[in-house]
């Protein structure tokens, strides 16, 4: 996508206007399970342990190893892997990092997003899309902001003939079960979120929202930075060394980030040095991830009119 664009709506009027517009974006999108089957096609198939369930870790006496103990899902046999470094890319709510910082506590942002993918392969010519891309004429190659009352929208379209949105929405913290931050959701609250599009947003948003199947809901979280992201031979990358909010449409170059240059760190120093691969990293990464989740944190509370700190 070669186009930003930051755009606001009139709820009552049902009329938008462009604020801020970038035409020398250089933005690529891909759906997680294209990047998964990238990723994947690209490693040795012998790596992977599907269905083994992460249970505890240990480091050895003399730090030189760490053991992994696992769960076969469909056996139920728990086994043990040991090797030179654990990587821990357990995500935002990653049992690992609280391993090591149990009394860390994530901050709740203020809102959730509701979000979801509308497939429309086969239906090109609907009404549906052929409003969409009236609405947002540049749909393809340019990636929306929507900005309407305390609330904003994420629009834009992915390969294969899908187009992805996000809806933030101001709410009390939800309860969450589980370790996952994604809530599944009932009929009801699908029905009543289809409600409230069709009153804040024009109607060919409202529509592409209704006819997405299975939307569901993700509980926005972000921590303050950590002051350290490794400790001996087990190191956070991810989503586990800097929660944030998805305001500075980065969260995934974070992450990607975060590996390429651990991996030139490990790289550099090799095993035998490997306490200083992962200084190197902390101190490369640890700055500039520290100042992107306050920055995120403070475009999301002003895109969502909320209070600044």
């Amino acid at each position: 996508m070669t186009i930003d664009q930051d755009q606001a709506t009139d709820s009552e009027k049902k009329i938008s206007w462009t604020l801020t517009r970038d035409e020398n974006f250089n933005f690529r999108a891909a759906h997680w399970s294209d990047l998964h089957g990238l990723l994947h096609d690209a490693l040795p198939p012998d790596i992977f342990f599907w269905g083994h369930l992460f249970l505890s870790f240990s480091i050895s006496h003399d730090k030189t190893s760490v053991k992994v103990k696992a769960k076969v899902i469909q056996t139920d046999e728990n086994i043990e892997i040991v090797g030179d470094l654990l990587v821990a890319a357990d995500g935002c709510l990653s049992s690992i990092r609280q391993s090591f910082l149990p009394d860390l506590k994530l901050r709740y942002s203020g809102y959730c997003a509701w979000r979801g993918i509308l497939d429309f392969s086969g239906n090109e010519n609907s009404e549906t899309i052929l409003g969409i891309r009236k609405a947002y004429p540049e749909l393809g190659n340019c990636l929306y902001f929507d900005l309407g009352f305390k609330t904003h929208t994420v629009l834009y379209e992915l390969l294969n003939k899908r187009i992805n949105w996000i809806w933030y929405v101001n709410q009390p913290e939800p309860e969450m079960k589980g370790n996952s931050v994604t809530m599944k959701v009932r009929g009801d609250m699908i029905q009543k979120m289809h409600q409230e599009a069709e009153k804040v947003w024009v109607p060919e948003f409202a529509q592409v929202m209704k006819e997405t199947k299975e939307p569901f809901i993700n509980v926005i979280y972000d921590s303050d930075p950590l002051e350290k992201i490794f400790w001996d031979n087990v190191v956070l990358i991810g989503d586990a060394a800097h929660p944030t909010t998805p305001h500075g449409v980065r969260s995934t170059n974070m992450s990607i980030l975060d590996a390429e240059v651990l991996g030139k760190c490990l790289k550099k120093w090799g095993a035998d040095n490997l306490h200083s691969a992962l200084e190197e990293y902390q101190s490369t990464r640890l700055p500039v991830t520290s100042k992107q989740v306050l920055h995120s944190r403070r475009v999301g509370r002003i895109k969502q009119g909320l209070v600044l700190p």
